[in-house]
């Protein structure tokens, strides 16, 4: 979860909202990755879908049940989505997102037995840190 803050407070000092992510496989960090929707003008360029691209491109499979990806902020439905079409092994996360979390928070589609795949979740990995992150960004808009 250090990396996955490091890629956010990257985030931070380019004017993206700061989420980080880091795709983790056999111990051995697989990519890393923050959000770069403002950059790149794309809105599906979050850290949790640019992350989990990369895996699957080095790893030469889409498939992802071994990893494990560390996020700062709960994932939103898109991510979860992704997250589900990867066969994510496990997601670990900081804060959550009451307005707009697909894991907890607002939807559960990590573990919706209506899919055909479920991944396992821990939350509150460092939340204090990755709130905090998200609240002076935030601030600083204002």
């Amino acid at each position: 979860m250090g990396l996955a803050l490091e890629e956010a407070c990257l985030a931070l000092s380019e004017g993206e909202v700061p989420v980080g992510a880091v795709l983790e496989v056999d111990g051995c960090v697989a990519a890393r990755a923050h959000n770069l929707r403002e950059r790149l003008n794309d809105p599906s360029a979050h850290a949790e879908v640019i992350t989990l691209r990369e895996g699957a491109r080095l790893s030469g499979s889409w498939r992802l049940n071994a990893a494990t990806l560390y996020v700062t902020k709960e994932p939103c439905v898109m991510c979860a989505g992704t997250m589900i079409n990867a066969r994510l092994g496990r997601l670990v996360y900081g804060c959550g997102d009451a307005k707009g979390g697909a894991v907890a928070s607002l939807y559960r589609i990590l573990d919706d037995k209506r899919l055909n795949h479920r991944v396992e979740v821990v939350s509150g990995v460092l939340e204090a840190e990755c709130a905090e992150l998200l609240q002076k960004f935030f601030r600083d808009k204002r």
